[in-house]
């Protein structure tokens, strides 16, 4: 981000307030994240969180549902949910709801699709490790987070790693030494 010049930075300051005003909403339209958190902190606030974190888990249910050919395909539908998740944090600041809804992609997945996700091989290889990151991830933010809801993912988190020591992830859990049990 290059920086403004005093001279042109004054000559701004100085323009009329309604024509700063028609400046500023044409530059904020260019960005689209920025449209969004200022949607967000403006017109919605934390009363919407809820609705928002409903709507990804909805999506998270419906297309782990479906039917994924290979590890493969259902990875990249997992990377795109992931994708939301992002989003979804760097619009709202939702730290809770990262680590809540990363969780709940996980054992989502698990759930609707062990078939894919059960033994460990070629095709289950990038899937595996993506599951062992998104999961070492997790066990990296918890901390962050005051110790008074770590009650409230003790059973997922815990739940997610019996499953990630069990099935194809079981490789790379063991090399990157994520732990078999979560305490708080």
């Amino acid at each position: 981000m290059s920086k403004i010049p005093k001279d042109l930075e004054k000559a701004i300051l100085s323009l009329a307030a309604k024509e700063k005003d028609k400046m500023l909403l044409k530059l904020i339209a260019k960005n689209d994240l920025l449209v969004q958190q200022l949607q967000y902190q403006l017109l919605e606030n934390e009363s919407f969180l809820k609705d928002r974190r409903d709507e990804i888990r909805k999506s998270i249910v419906r297309v782990s549902k479906m039917y994924h050919d290979t590890p493969g395909w259902m990875m990249m539908d997992m990377r795109d949910l992931n994708g939301r998740i992002t989003n979804h944090v760097k619009i709202t600041k939702d730290k809770y709801g990262e680590i809540e809804l990363t969780l709940y992609l996980l054992n989502t997945f698990f759930d609707n699709q062990i078939k894919l996700l059960e033994k460990y091989n070629s095709k289950s290889d990038t899937v595996a490790l993506y599951i062992a990151k998104r999961t070492e991830f997790v066990l990296k933010k918890l901390p962050k987070l005051h110790e008074d809801y770590y009650i409230e993912f003790e059973r997922d988190v815990n739940k997610l790693l019996e499953r990630v020591h069990t099935y194809a992830p079981s490789y790379y859990a063991r090399q990157m030494e994520i732990p078999k049990t979560w305490e708080y």
